[in-house]
């Protein structure tokens, strides 16, 4: 899986990223059906065949270059001051050279197929030599859950031109064939193997139990991958004792303003997601729209269908954070995705807006009253929304405003 660097200058990544931008301006000039390029490495697999039909695509820049990994580098672009425009820029210059195959297609052999899970399970960029049916029109499709990404056209013929490196970790899960998908998620989580390529692993179907792998759609495989790490850092966490007191974390990533509220007591988590006029969720509309989901301490049996895939992507930091703090607590999170956020990136901004504020310092407050005074203070100055309307909406609210203390029966 991608190994980004270390340390880079500003100087060094304006450097890069203008390098990368020739990449897309020469799509546009584009006339060829052949090129030798680099994945970062990436894998997309489409949802919106009839399954168990999917279309797998090898995403490259159309040129050989050595930085191709800031095409793909979510967890490394909030570190950056990049802006919506530059991510959409570094990913409509990769070209999605894809095919049509089955889920279960490299049980019986497939030469495109093989190509593919050896570059998705690459740790560097790879070098490939790409034919395509027809030359590739100018397109950047967008969508809520997975990144933007360019033209996509059928593939005649590819070929790798080096020796693909791979992380010896991750050479492990793949070749043990009696570990469960998810364990070995969570093994290489652990190890220090980032979600986003965990679900390319997994989206390409070289993990988990020989008679189970299988092609994942990369959306599904996202949001799996979230859920599953997260299942298991919330079984780690609830031995741990509950935080002692009332804390807000803010924080914003390209318009997404985040307020993460933590409660002492065991690990509940409730969502609201605020789509603001002319954002990208909510483009239409002069009024905020909301979804909410929530569990409790004894997990959710149903999918989040109405946060969908950000419920997952927000709730993984969270849990990190609470981990790494070796402590549990009830926690509430409520978003504002504001009209900054004009063009949806999918589901990595989400938790990328996340850490980012829990990377802030905390506000402590002596008592949840004055903790949820100040929050209704804060989003009536910003926003100028009243705080109570969703508040009392709120499960896991009402069941803290309900709760008896000891201190009551003294």
């Amino acid at each position: 899986m991608p190994v980004y660097p270390k340390f880079i200058s500003k100087k060094e990544l304006q450097k890069i990223i203008q390098n990368n931008y020739i990449g897309f301006e020469k799509i546009i000039k584009w006339d060829k059906q052949d090129f030798f390029g680099s994945s970062p490495p990436t894998i997309f697999i489409g949802s919106k065949l009839s399954y168990p039909k999917v279309n797998v695509g090898i995403l490259s820049p159309p040129e050989e270059t050595e930085d191709a990994w800031i095409h793909d580098a979510q967890t490394f672009w909030p570190q950056t001051d990049f802006t919506i425009n530059d991510i959409i820029r570094l990913r409509s210059a990769l070209i999605n050279s894809r095919f049509t195959t089955n889920v279960k297609a490299f049980k019986s052999g497939s030469k495109f197929l093989d190509i593919a899970q050896e570059i998705g399970i690459g740790s560097k960029p790879v070098d490939i030599e790409v034919y395509l049916k027809k030359k590739p029109n100018l397109t950047t499709s967008f969508d809520n859950v997975r990144l933007p990404m360019g033209p996509s056209v059928g593939l005649e013929k590819v070929k790798i031109t080096e020796n693909v490196k791979v992380n010896p970790k991750v050479e492990k899960v793949i070749s043990d064939t009696d570990f469960k998908a998810n364990e070995a998620s969570y093994y290489l989580f652990n190890k220090g193997i980032d979600e986003h390529a965990i679900s390319q692993l997994l989206t390409i179907g070289v993990l988990g139990l020989k008679k189970n792998r299988k092609l994942v759609p990369t959306r599904f495989s996202i949001t799996a991958t979230d859920d599953n790490i997260g299942k298991n850092i919330i079984n780690e966490i609830k031995g741990y004792n509950p935080i002692e007191d009332f804390r807000i974390y803010e924080g914003n990533y390209f318009g997404n303003y985040y307020y993460i509220l933590m409660f002492p007591g065991v690990f509940n988590y409730e969502l609201f997601e605020g789509y603001m006029p002319r954002s990208s969720w909510n483009p239409n509309s002069e009024e905020i729209k909301w979804a909410t989901d929530s569990e409790t301490h004894f997990g959710r049996k149903t999918y989040a269908s109405n946060c969908v895939g950000g419920y997952y992507a927000a709730r993984l930091p969270i849990l990190q954070f609470l981990k790494q703090m070796k402590r549990q607590a009830s926690v509430l999170v409520i978003r504002f995705e504001t009209e900054e956020y004009y063009a949806a990136l999918g589901v990595w901004v989400v938790r990328s807006a996340a850490r980012k504020t829990l990377s802030n310092k905390e506000r402590t407050f002596d008592s949840k009253e004055n903790m949820l005074k100040y929050l209704k203070a804060v989003i009536y100055g910003k926003f100028n929304y009243d705080l109570n309307i969703i508040l009392k909406r709120s499960i896991m609210i009402n069941s803290i405003l309900k709760q008896k203390n000891l201190y009551q029966f003294v």
